[in-house]
């Protein structure tokens, strides 16, 4: 089975050069007098380099076989991340902070996640895509500063910083996209 360029969406793996992707945002361009192609943007599974390339329309793929297992976050220290299979906590592993990138913002501890595989390696997880937070720090919402838009800088229970409206106070729970950082609503007034 091979995909064509076109089949190419975000969050899909596929092997390019040898190496396993997972692809970011694709763009298609039309310029005049020529073919359409395909702007891919896509992280290396290995190294974790990010390139973008043009494909022809006519390019195939062959996607990368990945599998899936879930796993439980247990804690950090330092730039340490500590993991458990779901069902057998006694089966620890680490993995660093270069393969988990952003997310590791978001790690919290006993949250249960998918772990992506490939020749029987992880490779990357992937969160929740909505994940509910402890607000820590959230400064005063300043009467009439709403020039920005009422947005502030919060800190949530795992240090990450995101911005919020200006009624989030600390103590609050808020539940945050953990694909593009956002702040999706208050869940409970703390």
């Amino acid at each position: 089975m091979s995909l064509g360029v076109n089949e190419l969406k975000p969050k899909m793996f596929f092997i390019y050069e040898g190496q396993p992707y997972i692809v970011l945002s694709t763009h298609h361009l039309k310029m005049q007098q020529r073919r359409p192609t395909v702007q891919v943007n896509m992280r290396n599974l290995i190294n974790g380099k990010v390139l973008e390339r043009n494909f022809a329309q006519s390019d195939v793929f062959e996607p990368a076989d990945v599998e899936r297992q879930k796993v439980k976050f247990l804690y950090n220290h330092r730039d340490q991340y500590w993991f458990a299979n779901e069902n057998d906590l006694s089966k620890r592993f680490e993995l660093g902070q270069d393969l988990l990138g952003d997310s590791a913002k978001f790690l919290k501890a006993n949250t249960v996640l998918d772990a992506v595989l490939f020749e029987s390696k992880i490779i990357s997880i992937e969160l929740p895509i909505k994940m509910e937070f402890k607000v820590t720090e959230a400064p005063p919402a300043i009467k009439g500063n709403t020039a920005q838009g009422g947005v502030k800088q919060v800190k949530i229970e795992t240090g990450a910083t995101i911005n919020a409206p200006l009624f989030i106070n600390e103590g609050d729970i808020v539940r945050i996209n953990t694909e593009t950082g956002d702040y999706v609503e208050r869940v409970d007034k703390g």
